[in-house]
């Protein structure tokens, strides 16, 4: 693999951290698991989202004396048009899932973020993206981004019902799994391809947790990961890079 010590593959890159206030323009369910919003508002003229693993911080019930707040994935952004949108799982009965099963165009939601971005180049030898559903929009907006000749392995672990097309330009083998277990003996059946290429992972912590084990037997160099744990179980509001 090619050395990135050097020149660093990935950049980060920091936002100036603002909140938005905005308002529901479109409602698409996406399957039985997941709903499509869109938003819009006039404080997205000055927002930025550089990566596909970016999030922004969902506001729930400000006026409340503990504020609930939840970490989003922006799936696509329109500078021009002014629009954001989201996808949120309806599974489980979280502040986030309850509050989307509802929505409504016309209501209003306040965020905050991407306080940074972790940017990944697009001209890489190879491309592995790893998660469950949580890690859905991720994955889907990364495999839009990639150019055609691109090369992506991708392993999902979700439930027949959360499986869909992902659409991409670029050669990408895409195996979908039902369990922990099965994404972790994927990924140890996997060997990394020559060239230098960035390993991606999201989902649940003690999944990633093996998925992060799995990489460093592989050695794929830790400035050429990136692994965070999206949710954990038990725990309302759970985001960690697993270094």
């Amino acid at each position: 693999m090619t050395d990135a010590t050097q020149t660093p593959v990935i950049q980060r890159v920091r936002h100036e951290l603002k909140r938005r206030a905005l308002t529901v323009a479109a409602v698409e369910p996406l399957g039985p698991g997941f709903v499509s919003i869109t938003f819009t508002g006039d404080d997205l003229a000055d927002f930025n989202s550089a990566s596909f693993d970016d999030h922004v911080k969902l506001m729930f019930d400000e006026s409340a004396e503990t504020p609930v707040r939840r970490d989003y994935t922006p799936r696509r952004f329109d500078r021009e048009q002014r629009t954001l949108t989201l996808e949120f799982a309806l599974h489980g009965h979280g502040a986030a899932s309850e509050w989307a099963r509802t929505a409504q165009v016309g209501q209003h939601l306040t965020i905050g973020g991407p306080r940074g971005s972790f940017v990944v180049p697009l001209a890489l030898d190879w491309h592995l993206l790893v998660g469950d559903t949580t890690a859905l929009p991720a994955i889907s907006r990364r495999l839009e981004e990639l150019p055609a000749g691109a090369r992506a392995f991708v392993v999902v672990m979700a439930d027949g019902a959360d499986r869909r097309d992902l659409p991409t330009q670029a050669e990408a083998e895409v195996v979908w799994v039902d369990s922990a277990d099965a994404l972790a003996a994927t990924l140890q059946a996997w060997t990394p391809p020559a060239g230098t290429g960035v390993a991606w992972g999201g989902g649940e912590a003690q999944a990633m947790v093996r998925v992060r084990q799995v990489l460093n037997e592989k050695g794929v160099p830790r400035e050429l990961t990136r692994v965070s744990a999206y949710w954990k179980r038990g725990v309302a509001d759970h985001h960690e890079t697993l270094e």
